[in-house]
């Protein structure tokens, strides 16, 4: 069966008309709410991403998935991503594991190492490094989990003899997902170690990360692990509501001001209108519309990647809040019927 949920970057884009931009704490507020309206609709997971900018107000995903913890009962509380490279995984483990306390075992963690680099110099790590920083906080964090007591070098901190890391998770262990935005060598290395994987797909067609999946599942299975027991999920922008029409207006003028923000520092091309039009047709990697449109999308993405979790990434830049939520609440109460009764019906029979 599969999970359906959302995910945020707490995106505070100035509004593409007024120019108005909500605050860090307006938007840390509303985040919370978002997660509690989500599990009112049937959602699964909610994932909060890690960024170090003006534009965006979740540099600490842990503390607003521990804000939402006791006001939920039921949904899963992810970040969406935990930049890793530039984290300390002691520090990393310490506070999922507090949130998992907190939420009776619903916290997850979603390593990646990361889109942007803000936090590199920030932190103090030399962006030279960022490969090498990923691969020694990813095994440092997984000895962690593994572990009470933890021995430990590597090169880019210091070493740990036979030190213990508190508080403990409930879940044992505590899930940790690598997020990729299509690098066959995250798949491949997810794929080993027998992880969970998140593809962010945001452009193009999303059928095109089928050798990726292929690739994941190869390296799973000739690290010895059972590839019908992976999990695969993805991380798509979109929005919902009532017609498709009123979605794709409502949607458009923030969707275009992002993608023409971060195109502008790395090169991309203008986003237009029909860009626009194109990414949300049947095969396109945007989930703007109706119910039943974005819920046929889902269940094609699923056909061609078999996923077992999707995330939406609704709110975009200095939306309505009003509008967020519906769409969340469309999302939960119409979306995740029809997906799975649509999966359930084309299931293969015992």
């Amino acid at each position: 069966m599969i999970e359906i949920g959302i995910s945020t970057f707490l995106e505070t884009t100035p509004h593409p008309k007024t120019g108005a931009a909500i605050s860090h704490a307006e938007r840390l507020r509303n985040a919370v709410e978002e997660i509690v309206v989500a599990e009112q609709a049937g959602l699964d997971v909610y994932g909060v991403g890690e960024h170090h900018r003006a534009d965006y107000a979740a540099s600490a995903p842990a503390i607003v998935l521990a804000a939402a913890a006791s006001r939920t009962n039921r949904i899963r509380l992810s970040s969406a991503v935990t930049v890793l490279s530039s984290a300390d995984p002691v520090r990393v483990y310490q506070d999922f594991a507090s949130v998992d306390g907190l939420s009776s075992g619903r916290a997850e963690i979603m390593a990646g190492r990361g889109s942007f680099t803000e936090s590199f110099p920030l932190f103090g790590q030399r962006l030279d490094d960022y490969d090498e920083l990923f691969e020694q906080n990813l095994e440092l964090l997984l000895a962690i989990r593994e572990s009470e007591l933890v021995t430990w070098r590597g090169g880019h901190r210091p070493a740990i003899r036979s030190r213990g890391v508190y508080p403990r998770a409930v879940q044992e262990p505590l899930p940790v997902w690598i997020a990729s935005g299509g690098n066959p060598e995250s798949a491949f290395r997810a794929g080993m170690l027998g992880l969970p994987i998140v593809f962010a797909i945001i452009g193009g067609m999303p059928e095109r990360f089928a050798p990726l999946v292929n690739l994941y599942k190869q390296a799973a299975a000739q690290a010895g692990h059972d590839p019908a027991k992976l999990q695969i999920a993805t991380h798509s922008h979109g929005f919902l509501a009532d017609t498709t029409e009123e979605a794709a207006e409502l949607f458009f003028p923030y969707n275009q001001a992002q993608m023409n923000t971060i195109g502008r520092e790395r090169g991309w091309p203008h986003y237009d209108r029909a860009a626009y039009d194109n990414a949300r047709s049947l095969r396109g990697a945007l989930y703007v519309g109706d119910p039943e449109y974005v819920a046929e999308k889902i269940v094609l993405l699923h056909n061609n990647l078999g996923i077992t979790r999707f995330f939406h990434h609704v709110d975009i830049g200095s939306m309505p809040h009003r509008e967020v939520l519906r769409s969340i609440e469309l999302l939960g109460t119409k979306v995740a019927p029809i997906v799975r009764k649509e999966l359930a019906r084309n299931a293969p029979k015992a």
